[in-house]
């Protein structure tokens, strides 16, 4: 609770912590519109595609970018500007850079940059899970080995969740399930970037004012998304992921004890310490009560047996709400509010050397399934596009199947054809071997072995 003092004294000694965004888009913009007023953080320098881009997106979020908009590196450290450029490899490389906020979207750009950051010595806030859940383990393991943080990115819901199991243990409880809530329907796995905004309840133009992307809002809402988030918890919080996929369960906030434990205690887990995505959506499409479609949550339990009966008699006295037997509870946090939150993350970087949250196993993966009949010759479109969807699976499941993972199914061309909800493996595209691919295979069997056992 001391990051906001730490951040002042920065501020007050004149030596803020810089910070450099790569990604102009809508979380990177978010989190332009709070870094703005935050004492002790100094935005040093923006990376994008587009460097017209980055400069709507600062006057979008508050700025003036007449006034604050430098022309190189050198002044925007010496006057506390910022520089825009379309270069991420010179901005990770300027000098008095502290932090690199990595938030593409592209798991191919997000692992490159998290290695350049480590190999200058930058702490990385990685913002796109979709590399974390790709490389993350090998990316964590080499930040830690250069002196550098690896962190997710609080705000966005692995790390919020992570946050709440940590919470959980460090008070003595054993996790059940963590995760979070959307808004699902079977159905909506075939969805695509020409149907998103009907999904949202949105026009076209309403979604492009707000600077949101078809395909990554697509990811969204197609399973992708939810897969992905889930696959980086297991990973961070030592988890483990259903044997074939998410259940997405339609739950409530009263009803997470109840739902979201074990089946022979009457939930619906296969397992105690899992992740789980719960809807805010009955299956017949009528909303659930007291839903948790934008927050997430912890399931945890007193200690089994006799030795839990105090705390299970505390959760009574104090209105905890329980299942019926009393011994499951939960945390949940009706809200996530994604960029907004992220100086959280680059302050316990630089000032305490800690993440908020980091990948350190690989109990899980994210598959690419077909959304409709594909046939050989057409080229995979990847997270949120129109020709496939993320499926979770245990990391030594996804292994043994030969699984494609999500994060490659990018310009894939498919070598034969696919049938609605099959898995597309690694034998079913024709592969270019580029450093993104090299650096996954390296992934796999440096932690081959722990995922199998961690899958059993």
């Amino acid at each position: 609770m001391n990051l906001a003092r730490m951040l002042k004294a920065r501020a007050d000694a004149g030596r803020p912590v810089r910070v450099g965004l790569i990604g102009a888009g809508k979380f990177g913009s978010m989190f332009l519109s709070q870094i703005r007023t935050t004492p002790g953080l100094h935005l040093l320098g923006i990376a994008d595609l587009s460097a017209s881009r980055a400069r709507q997106a600062l006057e979008r979020t508050g700025w003036d970018a007449g006034a604050t908009v430098a022309a190189s590196f050198d002044e925007a450290r010496r006057t506390g500007r910022t520089m825009l450029t379309e270069d991420a490899g010179a901005l990770i490389a300027a000098d008095g850079l502290d932090v690199v906020v990595e938030a593409t979207g592209s798991p191919a750009a997000g692992a490159r940059h998290a290695l350049l950051a480590i190999e200058n010595g930058r702490h990385i806030v990685m913002v796109t899970v979709e590399a974390d859940v790709l490389v993350g383990p090998l990316l964590a393991e080499r930040a830690r080995k250069a002196g550098v943080v690896y962190s997710m990115a609080y705000g966005d819901q692995p790390a919020l969740v992570c946050d709440m199991v940590d919470w959980a243990r460090t008070c003595g409880f054993n996790v059940v399930c963590a995760g979070k809530g959307t808004k699902y329907l079977p159905s909506f796995h075939r969805s695509t970037p020409d149907t998103i905004w009907d999904l949202y309840g949105l026009t076209p133009e309403q979604a492009a004012q707000g600077g949101m992307n078809a395909q990554m809002f697509n990811s969204f809402a197609d399973g992708t998304k939810s897969s992905i988030e889930m696959a980086a918890i297991a990973n961070a919080a030592d988890l483990k992921a259903p044997s074939d996929g998410l259940l997405f369960p339609p739950c409530g906030v009263d009803d997470l004890a109840s739902i979201l434990r074990p089946r022979e205690a009457g939930g619906v887990l296969e397992h105690s310490g899992t992740v789980e995505t719960v809807s805010s959506l009955e299956r017949d499409g009528r909303p659930v009560f007291r839903d948790l479609r934008w927050g997430v949550y912890v399931v945890f339990e007193a200690e089994p047996g006799p030795s839990g009966d105090y705390a299970r008699r505390c959760f009574k006295e104090y209105g905890v709400v329980t299942d019926s037997s009393g011994r499951y509870t939960a945390l949940y946090r009706p809200y996530h509010m994604i960029g907004l939150e992220l100086g959280v993350s680059v302050a316990a970087a630089a000032l305490r050397g800690e993440p908020t949250g980091v990948t350190e196993h690989f109990n899980a993966d994210v598959v690419a399934v077909a959304k409709r009949p594909l046939k050989a010759g057409e080229t995979l479109d990847g997270e949120g596009g129109f020709t496939v969807w993320g499926k979770l699976l245990p990391a030594g499941t996804s292994l043994a199947r030969g699984g494609l993972p999500i994060g490659l199914a990018h310009h894939a061309k498919l070598n034969r054809d696919i049938a609605e909800g099959e898995i597309v493996g690694w034998a079913d595209v024709a592969m270019v071997e580029d450093d993104t691919v090299r650096l996954r295979r390296e992934m796999e069997r440096h932690f081959a072995g722990a995922a199998r056992v961690a899958a059993e």
